[in-house]
C-alpha cells in the first residue's frame, strides 16, 4: 500500500527517536509490518532478518530439499512418513507448516503475444452459465462462443446442453452470421472436437471433420493445459459473463438468445479493437469479412438423428419424453430426427409423425388423431370379435344383425345385448327367439328378449340366472360347424386299386 509522507515521517521518528520495534509501530499506525520495513529500508537502514531459532527439522532439511527438488508435488504427509522413519520427532501438523515454507515455488512463465492475420483464425469454446428448471427437468445452460481472432467479433448462442448437435449448430450459426469462414478453427481438448490424444497424435471427432470438410477450414486443438493459446475466446467468455449475463432477466432460451444478438450487435461491437485501437470491433470486422472464405451453397445438417424402438404402446422415447406415433408403427425400429423446436419420427424415408419438441421430462406429447384412431380401431376390433362369436354360435343372428344395422341400430350394442341373452338362455332358445323376431319384422334385441320371456312363461320355468364363466369354458361350448367331406371322396375316387 502507498503511505502518506506524514505516516512515513512518524515511522522514522518512532523507530529512531522512540526506539520502537517494527511490530509496535505497525500496531500503533494501523499499517502492515511489511510497509514499515519497506519505509525503513528506503531510508537506508539494513533489512532486519527475523531471529531464527533452532528447529527439530534442521538435521533433515538437506534430505527434504533434495526430495522436494526431485519431486516438487510430493505430498507433505508422504515426506513426513519418510523423515519420521529417519528419526524426526515432531508432529505432522507442524511439519506441514514447515514444508510449505521450504517447498520450491514454480517459476513465473512469460508468454509471447500471439498475432493473427484478418480472416485467418477463429477460436471456439463452451461456457457454462448454470441450469434452467423446465417443468420437472433441470437442464444445463451452455453458451457457444466463437471469436474471430483479429477483429474480436463475437458470436454468442445459448443451448440447453453441450451436445454434439448443438456444437454443430453453433458453428453453422456463427459462419452464417459472419457471412464467411476463417481458415483455421482453434479448440481446446473437449470431447466434441478431440476423442483421443496421445502426445502429438490426435484423433478428431469424425463429425467435426465432416463439418470442417464441408466449410473447408482446418481444425486445430491447443496443447494440453494451455488455455493461453486460445486466450481470445477465454476472455470473451469472461466478458460475456460479466458484461452481458450478470443480472440478466429472460423468460426462456429464445428470449435470452434474442437479447444476446442485440448485445453482440450493440455494446459488444462498439468496444475498441485490440489489434487497432483506431477501430471499433464492428469496423474491424467489416474489414475482416472480405478475407473470409466463401460459404457453400447448402448448410451442414445439424439434426439429431437417433434410432428408437417402438414397443406395444404407440409412443417412442426421446430425450426424456414420449412422443406419439400411429398405431400401425408399433413394434418396429423407427428414426427420430430432432431440431431445436421440432421432433420428426420417420419409418424409413416416410415421416409418420411431427411434434413440437419438449424440454421437460416424463411428458407424453401426443397428436390427437393418433390416439383417436387407435381407440376407434380397438372398438371396431372388439365389435368384430363379438359378432364372430355370436354368428358362430347362432347362425340365424347374422340376418338379424344385418337388418338391425340397416335400420340404424348400433352394431356393438346389439351384439352385446344378444351375447348376454345367449349366456342366459342358451343356443336353442336364442335361435328360436331370433326366428320369431325376424318373422314379426322387428330386428331388435328387445323383441328377442320378449320372445324368450314368452317361451319361458309358456313352459312355466323360473327366470334364468346369469352364471359368469371364464373365457376358456365359454369357447368350449361354442358348436363346431362340420365341414363337407366331398373333397375327401373325390380324392378316394382317384386312388388306384390295390395291385
Amino acid at each position: 500500500m502507498t503511505l502518506s509522507p506524514e505516516i512515513e515521517a512518524q515511522i522514522l521518528r518512532y523507530y529512531h527517536a522512540e526506539r520502537w520495534r517494527i511490530g509496535t509501530i505497525a500496531t500503533q499506525l494501523h499499517v502492515h509490518r511489511d510497509s514499515v520495513a519497506r519505509v525503513l529500508a528506503q531510508a537506508g537502514l539494513p533489512a532486519l532478518e527475523p531471529v531464527r531459532r533452532p528447529s527439530a527439522i534442521d538435521p533433515y532439511l538437506p534430505f527434504i530439499l533434495e526430495t522436494l527438488t526431485q519431486f516438487p508435488r510430493l505430498r507433505a504427509s508422504r515426506v513426513y512418513d519418510m523423515v519420521k522413519g529417519r528419526g524426526y520427532p515432531g508432529r505432522p501438523d507442524h511439519f506441514r507448516h514447515l514444508i510449505a515454507r521450504h517447498r520450491p515455488r514454480p517459476k513465473a512463465e512469460a508468454y509471447l503475444r500471439l498475432r493473427t492475420l484478418p480472416g485467418e483464425q477463429m477460436q471456439v469454446d463452451w461456457g457454462h452459465f448454470g441450469h434452467l428448471e423446465i417443468g420437472r427437468a433441470r437442464r444445463p445452460l451452455m453458451a457457444f462462443v466463437a471469436v474471430l481472432s483479429w477483429s474480436r467479433q463475437i458470436f454468442l448462442r445459448f443451448y440447453l446442453g453441450a451436445y454434439m448437435e448443438n456444437f454443430l449448430r453453433g458453428h453453422v450459426g456463427a459462419l452464417t452470421a459472419w457471412g464467411g469462414c476463417p481458415r483455421v478453427a482453434l479448440y481446446d481438448n473437449l470431447k466434441s472436437a478431440v476423442l483421443e490424444r496421445q502426445g502429438s497424435v490426435i484423433r478428431f471427432h469424425p463429425t467435426l471433420l465432416a463439418l470442417a470438410s464441408h466449410y473447408r477450414f482446418d481444425p486445430r486443438p491447443v496443447a494440453v493445459a494451455r488455455g493461453n493459446e486460445k486466450g481470445r475466446v477465454e476472455r470473451a467468455v469472461r466478458f460475456i459473463r460479466d458484461a452481458f449475463f450478470a443480472g440478466r432477466r429472460f423468460t426462456d432460451v429464445d428470449d435470452l438468445n434474442a437479447q444476446a444478438d442485440a448485445w453482440v450487435s450493440g455494446p459488444a461491437g462498439e468496444r475498441r479493437c485490440p489489434e487497432d485501437e483506431a477501430l471499433t470491433v464492428h469496423e474491424a470486422f467489416d474489414q475482416e469479412r472480405t478475407r473470409l472464405l466463401t460459404l457453400p451453397g447448402n448448410a451442414f445438417p445439424t439434426d439429431e438423428v437417433k434410432a428408437v424402438c417402438a414397443g406395444k404402446t404407440p409412443y417412442v422415447r426421446f430425450d426424456l419424453n414420449d412422443y406419439s406415433i400411429p398405431h400401425t408403427c408399433v413394434a418396429r425400429t423407427l428414426t427420430v430426427a430432432a431440431r431445436l423446436d421440432q421432433v420428426r419420427i420417420l419409418d424409413g424415408q416416410t415421416v409418420v409423425a411431427t411434434h413440437r419438441r419438449s424440454y421437460d421430462r416424463r411428458q407424453q406429447i401426443e397428436v390427437p388423431e393418433h390416439i383417436a384412431t387407435l381407440v376407434a380401431h380397438k372398438h371396431q376390433a372388439s365389435a368384430h370379435r363379438g359378432t364372430d362369436h355370436l354368428v358362430q354360435a347362432v347362425p340365424t343372428s347374422r340376418e338379424l344383425l344385418t337388418q338391425a344395422v340397416d335400420r340404424g341400430e348400433p352394431l356393438g350394442r346389439t351384439v352385446r345385448a344378444l351375447t348376454e341373452l345367449l349366456e342366459a338362455y342358451g343356443v336353442a332358445e336364442l335361435t328360436a327367439a331370433i326366428a320369431d323376431a325376424l318373422w314379426r319384422g322387428v330386428p331388435h334385441p328387445n323383441a328377442v328378449r320378449l320372445a324368450l320371456e314368452k317361451r319361458r312363461q309358456a313352459k312355466a320355468e323360473p327366470p334364468p340366472l346369469a352364471v359368469p364363466l371364464p373365457e376358456h369354458l365359454k369357447r368350449r361350448d361354442v358348436p363346431v360347424r362340420p365341414h363337407k367331406l366331398d373333397d375327401y371322396d373325390q380324392l378316394m375316387e382317384g386312388t388306384p386299386d390295390d395291385e
